[in-house]
């Protein structure tokens, strides 16, 4: 399959050299020139396969230049790390309510679905193109993007990372994760800003000439790991399909009938990849958008104007959520043009230049056909999660909280009694001392011990990989200035 990008359509790279590029030179995200669709005997198929079957299967019918068994084993070798060996496990939570949960992996984040992969399709793909120079992955995170990428990528062979994150942005086992991290080819930068500042020096740099011209000096290759990446959306469409087949297995649900999903969403990228699902054939009836109090993305659908000029930044206790530029949305404004990459990029230059644009009324109702849109402020978000563990004795994180709450509100406003899965993104203990205090109990202010209080109220078991933080050696502490990113990447490029 080619990919082109949503700013130029002329072009045609395959899924290798997607992967391997990341961002498009005009500044466009790569989008498939067509989405395969699923037929009924496939769908049945697919809902027999063990999730990473499943994944080479789905994400097969796109990358279609690396070989299938390359790609099957990358998938073996990636999700047997899971707990359980399962990556997606769905929860039934009362009648109608389903949770998706994402975080059973290395990091304890959703982002583990996807950076589990990732690193097995860059070496794939860098044998499939013949590169031998090595590859810079340069990632900006709002908190669970980085650690998931760092541990993925540590140590793989011809690889460097460097993870940029807003240095007051975000929540304590987060930043002790990412400044903890071992591995010879690993850096780590806080900045000053928020996560709008660091997502827009990463893509500066992929368009910053001089710094693309030095590097390739030192012979290394530009890519990302975050989402804007398709290599790293790819993998998300699975999950989707996956729950799906949980739900159709446990006879809740007939085949093809449609289910809602209720996503937390900052990037726009989780819930993009179900609008990907959607397109493939997966009977979905609402995609419902979830976002904190940073809800520009909810206006954007109520209004069908996304305007950010003057608009307040809100630091929140869903930090990776606390995005007022959605990378993704790029992707489906792309599609609700009819896939007019003039039009697409015109709106990216507005956005630019003038913190805002505004999409046509038919394209608004496209939109609203599929998408749900809602919001959360923290006390509504908290008073949510202690309401669920309240009533089901079931715990989230905050996001997830989001999430929950964005689906009382839809079930409330419309009384759909479609099934309805909530993607929950994060562990619980990533964010110990907000979950204690939405369950009204007073957090120990010392972090470590504040896990130790959450799993007494809970019953569940503090990952181990979450306790160690409290000895872990911290070995990234820098903060630096946007301006200076560029030559801290430089200087780490050159680093033997």
């Amino acid at each position: 399959m080619d990919f082109l990008s949503t700013r130029d359509k002329k072009l045609a790279l395959s899924g290798a050299e997607v992967i391997i590029k990341g961002i498009s030179d005009d500044g466009g995200l790569f989008v498939p020139s067509s989405f395969p669709v699923f037929n009924e005997g496939e769908m049945r198929y697919m809902a027999g396969l063990e999730y990473a079957d499943l994944a080479a299967y789905i994400m097969g019918r796109f990358i279609t230049d690396i070989d299938a068994a390359d790609l099957k084993k990358a998938c073996g070798e990636a999700y047997k790390k899971f707990e359980d060996g399962d990556p997606a496990p769905v929860m039934k939570v009362d009648d109608g309510l389903f949770m998706c949960e994402l975080y059973h992996g290395t990091t304890h984040a959703f982002k583990d679905i996807a950076l589990s992969v990732l690193p097995h399709l860059m070496t794939l793909s860098k044998k499939k193109l013949s590169i031998n120079r090595d590859i810079m992955i340069l990632v900006a995170t709002s908190g669970d993007t980085g650690k998931a990428a760092l541990e993925g990528f540590k140590d793989v062979p011809g690889t460097k990372i460097t993870v940029l994150y807003p240095e007051s942005g975000v929540s304590v086992m987060q930043k002790r994760q990412m400044q903890s991290q071992t591995g010879d080819n690993v850096a780590v930068y806080g900045i000053k800003g928020n996560f709008d500042d660091a997502q827009r020096t990463v893509k500066n740099l992929f368009s910053d000439k001089e710094f693309m011209d030095a590097l390739s000096e030192k012979r290394v290759l530009v890519s990302s790991a975050n989402s804007i990446n398709f290599g790293r959306l790819v993998p998300q469409i699975v999950y989707y399909f996956y729950s799906y087949f949980c739900i159709l297995e446990s006879r809740e649900i007939r085949f093809m009938d449609k289910i809602n999903f209720v996503v937390p969403t900052g990037n726009f990228g989780n819930i993009l990849a179900g609008y990907y699902a959607h397109r493939m054939g997966l009977p979905v009836n609402k995609l419902i958008c979830a976002s904190n109090r940073n809800n520009v993305l909810t206006d954007f659908f109520d209004t069908g104007a996304y305007d950010i000029k003057g608009r307040e930044f809100y630091k929140t206790a869903s930090p990776s959520m606390d995005i007022l530029v959605s990378s993704n949305l790029e992707r489906l404004l792309f599609e609700l043009s009819g896939r007019d990459d003039a039009v697409t990029a015109e709106r990216m230059k507005q956005l630019s230049q003038n913190k805002k644009f505004k999409v046509t009324d038919k394209e608004k109702q496209a939109a609203a056909e599929l998408f749900a849109a809602y919001y959360a402020d923290d006390a509504e978000a908290a008073e949510t999660l202690y309401g669920v563990f309240d009533d089901f004795g079931y715990i989230s994180d905050p996001h997830t909280a989001v999430a929950l709450s964005a689906y009382y509100q839809h079930t409330s406003e419309t009384k759909d009694k479609h099934k309805t899965v909530v993607i929950s993104t994060a562990s619980p203990y990533k964010f110990a001392a907000d979950v204690m205090t939405a369950i009204k109990k007073r957090p120990n202010p010392d972090p470590f011990k504040c896990l130790k209080q959450l799993e007494n109220q809970t019953a569940l078991p503090v990952p181990a990989s979450i306790t160690s933080l409290e000895k872990a050696e911290l070995r990234f502490k820098e903060v630096l200035e946007q301006d200076a990113v560029k030559a801290a990447v430089l200087k780490f490029a050159a680093k033997k």
